[in-house]
């Protein structure tokens, strides 16, 4: 073991005189350090469970990728294609992509006894991925979607569900206008109620059969609005998009149309842009609390380096180098540092884990998208944080340890 580090050992075990000055310093170095440390990880995990939290809402709903007709991609109205079983195929063997499901879009009314509301309808089939919205259901049970039947299955949200008084097994009518202006009437049955808080989807889409979206609409059978594609890696979104965008070029489906593609960030520019302005409000924090944690173990080591004046001149006096006083108490800097560290590993673990268990702080859903704060734990990532500011706090500390070499041995043995 090296003098400067059994040296510093010593000095972090030894109980000290309550009246020194030292031992509060400690404490304030200690905690701060501490402070700063639990802070910067109940942010990251904040930060990235909301974040994570509201891409999985967003894209599980409108999926990460729509192949649809170029018209309808530039327009509000949507547009038939057709999605042959070997399109499908061709599109669920690029690179990235998870599951591929059709959808048709339409445009209706539920009505009441007391009350009526326009609706989109959206049509799946048999190969609807159900994962995201049964994890969304507040009533009722997800049916099996048919797209060779009209099985009357609707499902409508819970802001839908509460303006017509609607529950799970009661039965709704819908009235639609096709082209020519004529109404058609269908019988539904409310199989589920779904909440995703967001208010685009909460607001006005029910889920039906696609063989019905698409006989509402007029068109042929193997006529829909387009396919749905999921992604396994979100992160690898564009570059995912842009080859299948190219190979859709110059194809045309059997009746003549061009496909393309529009991804979710295209869809919600707005939510995702606000979501990567998060990020620059966690290296905001991450800086200031790394800066909170370096100055108070600045002062706290001036303060130890001033008391210990005298043991600094005895080391001199007994030919220690000004580099071995040095390390000394930068050994003695990393002891401090890395108690804090522990208690705020500690904390800020305990924080997380108590909000994932209780969900004690809640949220307005109607801002945030959803109803308690978010948060996700990784640790990897909190290991590194704390290295980080172990390093960090290391490195503010080499400058002002100079300040031993400004100590002489003869006037600090009669310092008092």
């Amino acid at each position: 073991m090296s003098l400067p580090l059994f040296i510093a050992r010593r000095l972090a075990t030894t109980e000290a005189d309550s009246q020194k000055v030292s031992r509060p310093a400690i404490r304030i170095a200690t905690a701060g350090v501490a402070i700063g440390l639990a802070v910067m990880i109940v942010t990251v995990a904040v930060v990235m469970g909301f974040k994570h939290t509201v891409e999985r809402k967003v894209t599980g709903f409108g999926s990460h990728i729509q192949v649809l007709n170029v018209l309808t991609a530039g327009s509000a109205q949507a547009l038939p294609v057709s999605m042959s079983d070997s399109l499908v195929a061709a599109l669920r063997n690029h690179d990235n992509v998870r599951h591929v499901q059709r959808f048709t879009l339409t445009q209706g009314l539920l009505k009441t006894d007391s009350d009526f509301l326009g609706v989109q309808l959206k049509g799946v089939g048999p190969d609807f991925d159900p994962t995201f919205l049964a994890g969304c259901l507040v009533e009722g049970r997800m049916p099996q979607f048919s797209d060779s039947t009209n099985a009357q299955h609707l499902v409508v949200s819970r802001t839908i569900a509460d303006k017509l008084r609607l529950h799970a097994g009661q039965r709704v009518f819908a009235y639609f206008i096709d082209d020519e202006g004529g109404v058609r009437t269908r019988r539904f049955n409310v199989d589920a109620i779904y909440q995703t808080h967001i208010r685009r989807y909460d607001d006005a889409v029910c889920l039906t059969d696609i063989y019905t979206a698409t006989r509402l609409n007029g068109w042929q059978a193997d006529q829909c609005t387009g396919a749905e594609l999921q992604t396994d890696r979100f992160d690898r979104l564009a570059e995912t998009d842009l080859p299948i965008a190219i190979s859709l070029r110059a194809y045309r489906d059997g009746y003549g149309q061009q496909l393309t593609t529009r991804n979710i960030r295209e869809t919600f520019p707005q939510v995702f842009s606000w979501l990567e302005l998060l990020d620059i409000n966690v290296w905001i924090i991450l800086v200031l609390m790394v800066c909170v944690a370096g100055f108070t173990m600045i002062s706290g080591l001036l303060i130890i380096i001033l008391e210990r004046t005298q043991m600094i001149g005895l080391l001199k006096a007994l030919g220690a180098r000004n580099s071995t006083v040095r390390h000394t108490f930068i050994w003695f800097a990393v002891f401090i540092i890395g108690r804090g560290l522990l208690w705020g590993y500690v904390i800020g673990v305990g924080l997380v884990l108590l909000q994932q268990q209780t969900g004690i702080v809640r949220l307005d859903p109607e801002t945030y998208y959803v109803a308690e704060a978010p948060v996700e734990l990784n640790l990897p990532v909190t290991l590194l944080l704390a290295l980080a500011t172990l390093a960090v706090s290391v490195a503010v500390l080499i400058a002002p340890s100079f300040l031993v070499s400004h100590i002489r041995p003869a006037r600090s043995m009669r310092y008092e």
